[in-house]
């Protein structure tokens, strides 16, 4: 397949997605202050970012309201207390994980919220449980995703399958994710391709959505942009679960579109991405991210390590060798 422009070109098909409060909410459980969401909302007008992913669309039900910030479920009204009528160009964005929300009584009609798009995140064996999302949120007018976690994990034949019974669906947009943050360029390159196809088959737009356990996420990401993605996903100072995401930062400075601006990116991270790591919230690549990205593992076994703060890297990498065998 060909690659998609230069370095010295841009593309106005691509589009910056902001992931911060959401993969970073899995930090600190999403006990962000309104004032750094507001900043960040702010901020990322005026940098050119494309969508504003807020949180989660969790259900209350499942998850106890008292132990968890107003991000984990996303309220309408919260959103409106941040951004008003958003008068942008900025467009909202929340999360539905399949199987974790009461989207028939959470998710109202597209006239009524402020949010823009419903990403729905699903693993492979849950394919149908997404469309049905998807499906009841284009009924209710919004942009819809569906983010297939855990790719690594997937053969070839479940994937192509999946891909096909996607595309077939109204979804607008396919994301590539690397949950495991295990994947290398050459990899992604391979998925890109596969993908690229469903999307030129189906007319769907692709995204991709990197983790950062082997420090892969930036160079994924624009591995894949150079394919033909064009939804890239990032995070400020790649704040997200255990190694983080793609930093917003990096890719800015990349890309070349001249409406996309670091500064205030910049001017947000000294006042509060800092603060967030004086206060001891603790993220990004370190060695038991590392180890669990190489192996293809779940990050849950390195963020136990890294809270119980142990540094004894070789028996850990022991323990998680021994699970694969």
């Amino acid at each position: 397949m060909k690659k998609k422009g230069a370095l010295v070109s841009y593309r106005p098909d691509i589009k910056v997605v902001d992931c911060t409060v959401r993969d970073g909410g899995l930090v600190n459980n999403f006990l962000f202050t309104d004032e750094f969401v507001k900043d960040l909302y702010n901020t990322n007008i005026k940098s050119g970012i494309d969508y504003m992913e807020f949180g989660y669309k969790a259900s209350r039900e499942q998850f106890d309201v008292d132990k968890f910030g107003k991000w984990k479920f996303c309220n309408d009204d919260d959103i409106i207390d941040i951004v008003g009528d958003n008068d942008t160009d900025l467009k909202i964005s929340v999360m539905a994980d399949v199987g974790r929300t009461d989207f028939r009584n959470d998710i109202v009609d597209k006239a009524n919220s402020p949010i823009d798009m419903i990403r729905v995140a699903t693993y492979i064996n849950t394919i149908p449980a997404a469309l049905e999302i998807v499906e009841y949120c284009n009924k209710k007018g919004y942009e819809t995703s569906i983010n297939i976690m855990a790719v690594s994990k997937s053969n070839d034949m479940d994937l192509d399958d999946s891909l096909e019974l996607i595309g077939k669906s109204c979804v607008d947009d396919i994301y590539i994710v690397d949950s495991y943050g295990s994947l290398y360029p050459e990899q992604m390159r391979r998925l890109a391709e596969k993908y690229l196809d469903c999307g030129e088959k189906y007319n769907k737009t692709i995204g991709i959505h990197a983790h950062n356990n082997q420090q892969l996420a930036f160079a994924n990401t624009i591995e894949t942009l150079t394919m033909g993605v064009s939804y890239l996903d990032s995070t400020v100072s790649s704040l997200g679960r255990g190694a983080g995401n793609c930093p917003t930062e990096l890719l800015l400075g990349f890309l070349k579109n001249p409406k996309y601006d670091i500064v205030p990116i910049l001017s947000f991270i000294e006042k509060h991405i800092v603060k967030l790591r004086e206060e001891g919230l603790i993220w990004g690549y370190d060695i038991p991210y590392l180890l669990t990205g190489r192996l293809n593992q779940h990050p849950r076994d390195a963020i136990q390590f890294t809270h119980d703060k142990r540094i004894d890297y070789k028996n850990f990498y022991r323990f998680l060798y021994d699970k694969e065998i």
